[in-house]
């Protein structure tokens, strides 16, 4: 089934009656696909053409959740290799092995997820075991590997630690014959002591000398907020080595600065952060590492947007910059952390604001935000990843915690209008 109808900033008819009724037949089916032609700007035509939504593997018919889908791509002779890691969710926070599944067919199938083997559980004790979650996948052209890099995280007795014992980055890397290498931590500059240092679900920003900028979220012990810092890195296709540090950002509120994503655009570097005080905040830097003061994400007329302690990712074209998002809504207001629908807006780069009349709906909230809200899946863990020339893509696995954190693994194409630069 395939639906093309107009869309300004709202949703579709079709989307509508989705967000109305709360039924959705075809969610139960990997044909799930609908699509949705965007407006022009007032200022030039949009570069988003279409939209199209599939479900990969349908997990509400199925009874489970492939969560944190994340893609990279790895070039070939014809098509690239779409590589995805991710990993199954039964509980808050509770993630087991981590999983890799790969297309040839851009997108159209998936293998079986298969578990990587270095990034399962480790017993520690009969109560205590340690799992990787929030992992990252990116081809490294120079080693022609894939390094995915995640972090640690503590369970007792079936669900999340509290509180946690140290938590660090940790990565293994597809070689490419494509065996996993060993696990391997990604050790700090220095000796300074962290509750908490990490990069996962952020993205990282490789240079054309092949070197990395990671952007990194640190806890400090007896102290509540974070700080958000980025790292020039080296990576010779085995280990991860930093180099140089830059300026800390901070926000006092509640946990501070988190899950931070940055990315190179005309040859300058912007920064999208989660926070706990009803703002996501953006930041921009000549190197990337000495970053302007965070801002919140704003409307061009200056109004801010209402965002709930949820992530945010960019997505880039030669002609524009966007940025992939949550928000609080009229249709979703109680959905927890206004986490549906995902939303995606062209970014101004001189003022650090969202252009209002490109705002288009990526993934839709499916189900009543407002009357039973309990049972609209949530999407605020998502990636994004520049899949050709002429599209882009926005994966995420739903939630819904009401029926044992079952939900479908959504992929959303993002048809350019033109062709991108590669």
């Amino acid at each position: 089934m395939t639906l093309t109808a107009n869309s300004s900033n709202g949703p579709t008819r079709r989307e509508f009656l989705y967000q109305l009724t709360g039924t959705i037949a075809a969610c139960t089916s990997v044909a799930w696909i609908t699509e949705t032609r965007a407006a022009g700007t007032a200022s030039k035509p949009d570069l988003i053409d279409t939209i199209t939504r599939t479900v990969l593997w349908p997990g509400r018919r199925e009874g489970y959740s492939w969560f944190h889908p994340r893609v990279c791509m790895i070039p070939g002779p014809q098509n690239p290799l779409a590589l995805m890691t991710t990993q199954k969710i039964t509980g808050s926070d509770y993630y087991h092995a981590v999983h890799c599944s790969v297309s040839s067919d851009l997108g159209k199938s998936w293998t079986e997820p298969e578990p990587i083997p270095r990034l399962g559980r480790r017993t520690v004790s009969d109560t205590v075991q340690e799992g990787v979650c929030d992992v990252v996948p990116d081809y490294h052209p120079l080693t022609r590997t894939v390094l995915a890099i995640g972090h640690n995280v503590w369970y007792r007795n079936g669900r999340l630690m509290s509180p946690q014992r140290r938590r660090f980055p940790v990565y293994v890397v597809r070689r490419q014959d494509g065996t996993w290498s060993e696990k391997r931590i990604l050790e700090w500059i220095d000796n300074t002591s962290f509750s908490i240092y990490t990069c996962g679900c952020g993205q990282r920003v490789t240079l054309s000398d092949d070197n990395l900028i990671i952007p990194f979220s640190l806890g400090f012990d007896g102290r509540n907020d974070r700080v958000v810092v980025s790292a020039l890195c080296t990576f010779d296709g085995n280990e991860i080595r930093m180099i140089k540090i830059g300026n800390e950002l901070t926000n006092k509120t509640k946990r501070g600065l988190l899950e931070p994503s940055m990315i190179s655009f005309n040859r300058r570097y912007y920064m999208t952060i989660r926070a706990e005080d009803n703002r996501g905040y953006v930041c921009s830097s000549d190197d990337g590492l000495h970053w302007s003061p965070p801002q919140p994400w704003r409307w061009l007329d200056g109004s801010p947007l209402s965002m709930s302690t949820t992530q945010q990712h960019w997505l880039v074209h030669n002609e524009g910059l966007f940025l992939v998002y949550t928000r609080k809504a009229e249709a979703n207001i109680n959905v927890f952390r206004w986490r549906a629908p995902l939303y995606i807006a062209a970014v101004d780069v001189e003022s650090l604001r969202l252009i209002k009349e490109t705002e288009r709906i990526v993934l839709p909230l499916i189900g009543d935000g407002i009357r039973d809200a309990g049972n609209v899946a949530r999407m605020g863990n998502f990636h994004t990843t520049n899949a050709t020339a002429d599209e882009s893509w926005v994966t995420v696995g739903e939630c819904l915690p009401g029926k044992s954190f079952t939900g479908d693994t959504l992929l959303a194409r993002i048809h350019w209008s033109r062709p991108k630069a590669m």
